[in-house]
């Protein structure tokens, strides 16, 4: 067997921080080095800015640009922070700086902030460069009045500039930062060490070798972990968790065991600062020889008081949440001082409950021995509807989690389709062992609902004893769920536990505000825009008008507008007339005035049965004559294709083992008189997420959360995000900043060392 070291590409990105700042100034400025998606923070900061009313700054080359000051802080304008949301790194700079560190350079610092009239700054960085901030603040009064004594300042501009606010978010790749699910900078870093992983796996296959793929992560092991569990590494090797002793022989006893079972491919991941329980360095080589927000940003800017502690912006879940810095930086230290003292489950807990989520799903699916004792528990796995990036991911994970709790699984070909006709076989451990970067679904599936066969899958759940069922897929799975419950009153083979797992690219599932599948699609629409984007910024003076997919439901639309800059998008969920498309083409129209010569507009494919696809390019094109020209794109099933995004491996992997964990604990519940009978509401749920965590909830509360004839739920978070699509499209509309979010604590939520 041979074996093979990678490091990935990710190595030349380090450290970084931004900052921004507003007058009521803002101000925005980076630090040390550029993460993907600070351009977009940066673009969105100034354009919302603006858009309240604040004159917005940019400081070139980080701190350092600050304490220069002149041509470093400059102003900045709509159409200066055009074309940067599809951009690497930071079109800013970005400067390691020695003399802000001195009281004499933050002095300096404050002196061009105030003769700017700036008290509002926007950083985007690190724990040391956000430190930094929080420091610069609680001197502020300090600096004040060294430059008034010194006479660089008067008195009553010291008064104008009495308190400054700030206000962080986190860019760092390693996601090493506590308080946030996930840092700017660390989704691109995934899918750049997942792009290697697959191109190495053909490779790994052919030869029947066993791949070492170093990744960055010298104090945090996220990287590393969230890969493991997105490519089915048979190993991983992170900071917080270091292995037990004799490692060297229980990593070779697997990999051995894996090569009799027939195995020709073994991964093994390890993060930069992975160290054993004697802090001595785990290398490549050793393993060898034995062997990856701007806007929220600005309301807590335009929120902030004298009083109002410094925070930063974090992501938890689906939310944007407001956590104190100085917090955040706290507990990011006790996570190194943890791991000093080898309190490593301790690290873990600190790192937070998605890091601790991701942990415990990685060790439950890293055995590679099933149970001893079987619990002779047949559950079947199906999928239904549409394919999407990250059914199999979902499947794998339910076939092994099963496996190992000793239940027999079953797979179920075609949908409902196969489980009336009996397409149902057993799978292996092994059989499954590829599937998590695999697009599609390998089961095949369909979109025929149950209703029509009932009698005949009933008799197949009894001939093949299925004692639960996981139905993977959209708003066919979710509907066919509700179909078996129905038929439960007649059918006794059909009061069994069911859990439906959402996967479709279209995120219309009631129960869950993401889906398996949506993330990929998304990707895959705002590289489309990208592109056409550039083309358009080529040609100049040209609208593109791009139909996604969704049926009903709007989020494709909606996100892909908001990360791609489009200039409208639109959906079912928010009515249009011609009065609206009117004000669209004169907005385009203005537009071709300024320096920014081009336009994007999406429509969702439902959203209107008369306002078609071709109707609105024919409007434009109309409408456009002598000022602008269109052109068309429908994305159509590409959409559905293509790799899984390392989001949708993870998401798919945790829910298909927490939808097996819940069966089993619901058949023993079940279990009566030597059968099982499910027929309570809590029997047959969706599994899904739900703000800040995965979340089981009954398909009869979700019927009446439903509109069926749409296809959609009757709420859906992601609307309330369609206001901010048009501030940054540079329409005159109204957003409502009447609610106040409150900060949360993060030594509350868990717990004081």
């Amino acid at each position: 067997m041979e074996v093979s070291t990678f490091l990935t590409d990710s190595h030349e990105v380090k450290c970084c921080t931004v900052l921004c700042i507003i007058s009521y100034s803002l101000c925005m400025l980076f630090f040390l080095c550029a993460r993907t998606g600070m351009n977009a923070a940066v673009r969105a900061v100034v354009r919302v800015g603006i858009y309240t009313g604040a004159k917005v700054y940019v400081v070139y080359e980080g701190y350092q640009g600050l304490v220069d000051g002149r041509d470093h802080i400059c102003q900045a304008t709509w159409e200066s922070v055009s074309m940067m949301l599809q951009l690497g790194g930071t079109v800013i700079g970005t400067a390691r700086c020695q003399d802000f560190r001195t009281k004499e350079g933050r002095t300096n610092a404050a002196c061009n902030l105030v003769k700017l009239g700036i008290t509002n700054l926007c950083v985007i960085g690190g724990d040391g460069s956000l430190t930094g901030a929080n420091q610069f603040r609680s001197e502020w009064s300090e600096l004040l009045q060294i430059l008034v004594k010194a006479g660089k300042i008067t008195a009553e501009e010291a008064k104008q500039s009495s308190h400054l606010n700030i206000v962080g978010m986190v860019g760092s790749i390693d996601n090493d930062f506590c308080g946030t699910d996930m840092t700017i900078g660390t989704d691109s870093a995934l899918h750049r060490i997942i792009e290697v992983v697959d191109a190495i796996t053909t490779t790994a296959q052919s030869h029947q070798r066993a791949f070492i793929l170093e990744v960055m992560g010298r104090h945090c092991g996220y990287l590393a972990l969230v890969t493991a569990l997105a490519s089915g590494a048979d190993w991983v090797f992170i900071p917080e968790m270091p292995p037990d002793d004799g490692w060297e022989d229980h990593l070779c006893r697997r990999l051995t065991d894996q090569r009799s079972l027939g195995y020709r491919l073994n991964v093994i991941i390890v993060a930069e600062g992975a160290t054993d329980r004697f802090g001595k360095p785990i290398t490549c080589d050793m393993i060898k020889n034995g062997s990856r927000m701007g806007v929220e940003a600005v309301m807590a800017l335009l929120e902030a008081t004298p009083e109002t502690p410094a925070c930063v912006v974090s992501l938890s879940g689906n939310q944007a949440v407001r956590l104190p810095l100085m917090e955040c930086v706290q507990v990011t230290k006790d996570v190194t001082k943890a791991m000093a003292d080898g309190r490593f489950e301790e690290a873990v807990k600190l790192r937070g409950k998605s890091f601790e989520s991701n942990w415990n799903t990685y060790k439950l699916l890293a055995h590679v021995n099933p149970a001893e004792v079987k619990s002779n528990i047949n559950i079947g796995i199906m999928n239904v509807g549409a394919p999407c990036a990250g059914m199999n991911a979902a499947v794998r994970s339910a076939v092994r989690t099963g496996i190992l709790q000793g239940h027999h699984m079953l797979v179920i070909h075609d949908g409902f389709e196969g489980l009336a006709h009996g397409h149902i076989e057993p799978i292996s451990w092994a059989a499954v062992g590829n599937w998590t970067g695999e697009g599609g679904s390998n089961l095949g599936t369909k979109r025929t609902l149950p209703r029509s066969m009932i009698e005949d899958i009933s008799l197949n759940v009894a001939k093949f004893n299925i004692h639960a069922l996981v139905v993977i897929g959209g708003f066919e799975a979710f509907v066919g769920g509700m179909d078996l419950v129905t038929a439960r009153e007649k059918y006794e083979e059909l009061c069994i536990p069911i859990v439906v797992i959402p996967a479709t690219v279209s995120n219309n599932v009631p129960g869950s505000d993401f889906s398996i599948g949506a993330d990929t699609a998304l990707n895959t629409i705002t590289t489309t825009c990208d592109r056409i984007k550039q083309s358009a910024a080529g040609t100049k003076r040209r609208v593109f008008i791009i139909e996604t997919m969704g049926g009903y439901c709007g989020y494709l639309a909606t996100m892909a507008g908001l990360a791609g800059g489009a200039d409208a998008a639109y959906i079912y969920e928010e009515p249009f007339g011609i009065h609206d498309l009117e004000v669209n083409v004169e907005h385009l129209v203005e537009k071709m005035k300024t320096t920014v010569k081009r336009g994007l507009v999406l429509r969702n494919e439902k959203c209107n049965p008369n306002y078609t696809t071709d109707f609105i390019f024919n409007l434009y094109s109309e409408e456009g004559k002598g000022v602008f020209d269109c052109r068309k794109n429908v994305l159509g099933h590409v959409q559905q294709g293509g790799t899984p995004s390392p989001f949708d491996r993870n998401f798919g992997t945790k829910l298909g083992s927490k939808a097996i964990l819940w069966l089993t604990d619901k058949l023993k519940e079940c279990y009566r008189h030597g059968r099982i009978f499910a027929n309570t509401p809590d029997s047959a749920c969706v599994l899904g997420m739900r703000k800040k965590a995965l979340v089981f909830q009954s398909l009869a509360e979700l019927k009446l959360n439903s509109d069926f004839e749409h296809r959609i739920p009757k709420s859906q978070w992601w609307l309330k995000l369609r206001p901010i699509l048009k501030i940054l499209a540079k329409y005159k509309v109204s957003l409502d900043i009447s609610e106040k979010t409150i900060m949360e604590s993060i030594i509350k939520k868990r717990g004081v060392i």
